[in-house]
């Protein structure tokens, strides 16, 4: 999923915000916990939140693919198991939900049986049961609008027949009901399938609701329920009343009696009624104007917060067409790469951290790696090292070829296009720039009969599964020629690579810690082929008023606003 949100596209105010919000959010989770433990937050009151438009698309959990939505979703609807509700990498954790635990998947990956806690009600009262979760999966398919039925939930065994006929789609081969055991039988072994059923789209539902797209969500089993989605005003979720907390981890109660997202206002006008204390958020999809950020970090910079976002800015080298079919050409620009400098573009050190490598901080597998930098040991990028490229580009005798630079047309990503212009024509290439429309160039970068040779792209997660990042774009099969719809601009493909790739979603089925460590190992030795030059991990702003006490940044969910004390 590509969220593409530049949260700063002038670099004027960076000073001022680097010297006003000091700190990590390592710091700031620190102080949250003192906070909560010494009884600082309440329960109770409205948590006013406000973006300047509402989500396209609708409300329904099985059809919207946008994070303003998820963000109320996750506190009225549950899954059979959940992302546990933290900051940090525990915020990556798959806890049990709904089920009584977190299953083991039995017949060599391809069973997974699930438990259902007895009791839970939906907030229109009516208990929920093993038959719900059934009718849950075969409305994914139903629906027709649910954009992952055919590739998230298409391993569930009928799911092919679901996809040709959703009409008629009837799950009884793959999701077996004994009781409260839900047992779901795959056609092969998926190693993200939980990740997958904690997603929105996966949330249980009562088993009549309708298989047609809904403009408010139906009725869930969180501490809230929608009352109101109005596209031109706002929406808005209240308590629900038959919820009892069965699960800290995944589904805590939360601490505002009503939380809404009211719209229509500029984000100028939305950062300053969270200024006067009339609203409590900025939505962090909205760019908060630059000439604010002076004002915001020398006065509020304690309602300032910034995180790491599970995303990674890179330009993609094309390893099948010259130079940079050749490695040693490769290496050498990620070598020459002044990180800081792309950094600083972006909008400075406190809204981007440099990076190397292809795994983002605070996920799973990552392990921090930089091959590419002058004198190398810590694992983190520091300088430069051109002493070393310019020696790389004589080895690969690829001094003088023409490179194209592929970028958008957007302020940031321009200057960053000319930034690599310059340095390739230092390091002795004969270098112009391209710059296309935002809506063209990715598709235009994916299709191989273009032969575009260093291409700007981003990539952020969908959930946090390493194969999100290296087998979507770097696997041999994400490679389509041909094609605008090629996530593996690089046209990268090493067969070794990707036996060990194969081998970590294996064995990722049974022992994700094990799988971890193997994919910190892809990881290293992709970026060893340097068939990108990563350049580095966003973090996200979130400005909130003097009353939001608490504050939570989930790596999957971000702010989490059900566990923001208002009262």
């Amino acid at each position: 999923m590509k969220r593409f949100a530049s949260l700063l596209t002038v670099a004027g105010a960076v000073a001022v915000l680097a010297a006003g919000c000091g700190g990590s959010s390592r710091t700031r989770s620190s102080a949250t916990s003192s906070a909560t433990a010494s009884g600082a937050v309440a329960r109770g009151g409205t948590l006013i939140t406000r973006a300047s438009a509402a989500p396209p698309g609708s409300p329904d959990p099985q059809v919207t693919y946008s994070q303003q939505e998820w963000q109320f979703l996750i506190v009225t609807h549950d899954g059979l198991v959940g992302f546990k509700r933290a900051s940090g990498q525990e915020g990556t954790r798959i806890v049990a939900d709904l089920a009584t635990e977190v299953p083991k998947p039995t017949d060599n990956g391809r069973a997974w049986a699930f438990r259902l806690r007895r009791g839970i009600r939906f907030s229109d009262g009516r208990v929920l049961t093993a038959r719900d979760v059934k009718a849950t999966f075969e409305r994914i398919f139903k629906i027709r609008e649910s954009p992952n039925s055919g590739t998230w939930y298409s391993v569930i065994s009928g799911a092919g027949a679901c996809v040709r006929k959703p009409a008629s789609c009837d799950l009884s081969t793959g999701i077996a009901v004994s009781g409260d055991t839900v047992t779901f039988h795959l056609t092969q072994a998926d190693p993200e399938f939980l990740q997958k059923l904690a997603m929105p789209f996966a949330f249980i539902l009562p088993a009549d609701t309708p298989a047609k797209k809904l403009d408010i969500p139906p009725p869930g089993t969180g501490p809230y329920r929608w009352s109101q989605f109005a596209p031109h005003t706002g929406m808005k979720v209240v308590r629900n009343p038959f919820f009892r907390e069965w699960s800290a981890d995944a589904q805590p109660a939360g601490l505002p009696d009503t939380i809404e997202q009211r719209f229509g206002l500029s984000v100028d006008a939305a950062v300053t009624q969270v200024k006067n204390g009339q609203a409590d958020w900025v939505y962090s999809g909205d760019t908060i104007p630059s000439d604010r950020l002076s004002e915001l970090a020398a006065k509020y910079s304690a309602q300032l917060h910034i995180n790491p976002l599970s995303a990674t800015w890179y330009f993609a080298l094309n390893t099948r067409v010259p130079p940079f079919d050749n490695a040693k050409a490769r290496q050498a620009i990620n070598y020459a790469t002044d990180r800081n400098a792309l950094v600083k573009l972006y909008g400075g050190p406190q809204l981007a951290r440099p990076t190397c490598q292809v795994l983002p901080p605070n996920f799973s597998g990552y392990r921090p790696y930089c091959p590419y930098t002058a004198g190398p040991g810590s694992g983190k990028w520091t300088a430069p090292d051109m002493a070393k490229a310019r020696r790389l580009v004589r080895e690969s005798d690829t001094r003088g070829a023409r490179v194209k630079v592929t970028s958008d047309t957007t302020e940031v990503n321009k200057s960053i296009g000319l930034y690599f212009v310059g340095l390739l024509n230092k390091l002795g290439y004969k270098a112009s720039a391209q710059f296309l429309s935002p809506d063209v160039q990715y598709p235009y970068s994916q299709n191989s009969k273009n032969k575009a040779q260093f291409s700007y792209s981003t990539w952020y997660a969908d959930y946090p599964a390493a194969s999100d990042f290296l087998q979507v774009l770097l696997s041999c099969g994400s490679f389509h020629p041909n094609s605008n719809a090629s996530p593996n601009i690089s046209e990268f493909c090493d067969k070794g690579i990707q036996a060990d790739m194969d081998r970590a979603g294996t064995v990722g089925v049974r022992d994700a810690e094990t799988a971890d460590g193997m994919w910190a190992a892809v990881d290293r030795a992709v970026t060893d082929q340097a068939p990108w030059v990563a350049m580095f991990n966003p973090t996200g702003l979130d400005f909130v008023s003097h009353r939001v006490k608490n504050f939570q940044f989930s790596p999957q969910w971000y702010f989490l606003l059900a566990q923001a004390s208002v009262a």
